[in-house]
């Protein structure tokens, strides 16, 4: 089977589906690997380390597609203009991808009009067996570290305590809003880095992780949060009630509040919005908040996709593709992702992965097969 690994074409994307690690292992298991020349370059990842892992090196999109039973990819193609990366790839071939298939449905109708077995790495599901397939706790554990560190580059002044011959600078108060796997990263970053850190999330289930990493949990209204949490772990879209209440508590909160991280998604719906303009206009001078949502509308109303704006005196940074910002080891990761996915289902006899379409990370994340859209999510949706 040919396996190929495609240079990405979305706007801003640095990383690459596939690290040297990958293609010696897959070639390892008689797969042939077509990587595209400069897919790994923004990621540190050199031509040559991709050659001598065994990877055959191809000058193009097409002639990297072509051929392929197999493609991964960071991100869905491009169906649309010049680069059209869907037209490219063969019938009955297997794409393997975070695809955005909630917000993206139009996309994934199109995989099944052209044949492709498409699978949506982000859908797989919440259970013990699937952790190490999980791209979505491997990204957004990279992003919860990286927005504090951009929160402490655009912040003036020190995170920890510190005792000076001149005075004494008190530590920085930061507010992580959703303490989910990015606002978790976040919370233990910033105390390793000095900072008296609060969160809040409407699961009461990450109270015990809040407190395990040093932070104060923030709580809401613990009867409603009984049942906030979906079966496969993510938060629900709260009442209307609640998020009044919601707003109340943390309008006071984040009065004394330096840093807000915000961190709250719920899949296939614009992100809630959790820190209104009249909040921002509370804060101190020169706060910083980073909407780690802003690609699904924000958290913030006020922040911008990949701009740094400046707002009531307060700092809104809204970077887009924040598991990009460190390339090298968010494609390490997904890499790793993709191959505990596929693994399983590698036949050594033949040299050739046949899944398992009864396993349910298989289910979870499979989108199209034979031409047809096949995720219940996707396939609700459409009644």
């Amino acid at each position: 089977m040919k396996v190929a690994i495609p240079k990405e074409r979305q706007p801003g994307e640095t990383r690459v589906a596939g690290s040297p690690d990958l293609v010696k292992k897959l070639v390892g298991q008689g797969f042939e690997v077509i990587v595209e020349k400069g897919a790994g370059a923004a990621a540190m990842f050199t031509d040559a380390a991709y050659k001598d892992a065994g990877a055959t090196l191809a000058k193009d999109a097409e002639s990297t597609l072509a051929s392929a039973d197999v493609v991964l990819k960071i991100q869905r193609p491009i169906i649309e203009g010049g680069e059209n990366e869907l037209a490219l790839m063969k019938r009955g071939a297997v794409l393997i991808a975070h695809i955005g298939a909630l917000y993206h449905p139009d996309d994934v109708a199109a995989y099944a009009a052209a044949g492709i077995t498409a699978f949506a790495m982000e859908l797989m599901p919440r259970i013990s067996r699937a952790q190490s397939m999980d791209i979505l706790s491997s990204q957004t554990n990279l992003a919860g570290y990286k927005a504090v560190l951009d929160a402490a580059a655009e912040y003036g002044s020190a995170f920890p305590m510190m005792m000076t011959a001149a005075g004494t600078i008190a530590p920085a108060k930061v507010f992580i809003m959703g303490a989910g796997v990015a606002g978790l990263q976040a919370i233990a970053t910033a105390k390793r880095m000095g900072a008296v850190v609060t969160a809040t999330d409407v699961r009461p289930a990450t109270r015990e992780q809040v407190q395990s990493l040093g932070g104060k949990f923030l709580t809401i209204d613990a009867e409603m949060e009984k049942d906030a949490e979906t079966a496969g772990g993510y938060a629900k879209a709260m009442p209307p009630e609640y998020m009044e209440k919601q707003k109340q508590v943390v309008a006071e909160h984040i009065k004394k509040q330096n840093i807000v991280i915000t961190t709250a998604l719920i899949p296939g719906r614009p992100a809630p919005v959790l820190v209104t303009e009249d909040m921002v206009k509370t804060m101190l001078p020169g706060s910083v908040i980073i909407d780690l949502a802003v690609e699904a509308g924000g958290n913030c109303p006020l922040s911008q996709p990949g701009k740094v704006v400046v707002k009531h005196g307060v700092k809104i940074v809204g970077h887009t593709n924040v598991p990009g910002r460190l390339p090298t080891d968010a494609s390490t990761l997904f890499a790793k992702n993709i191959l505990n996915f596929i693994t399983p289902h590698i036949k050594k006899e033949t040299q050739t992965i046949d899944f398992d379409w009864d396993d349910e990370t298989v289910k979870g994340t499979l989108v199209t097969r034979d031409g047809q859209v096949v995720n219940p999510l996707l396939t609700a949706k459409e009644k």
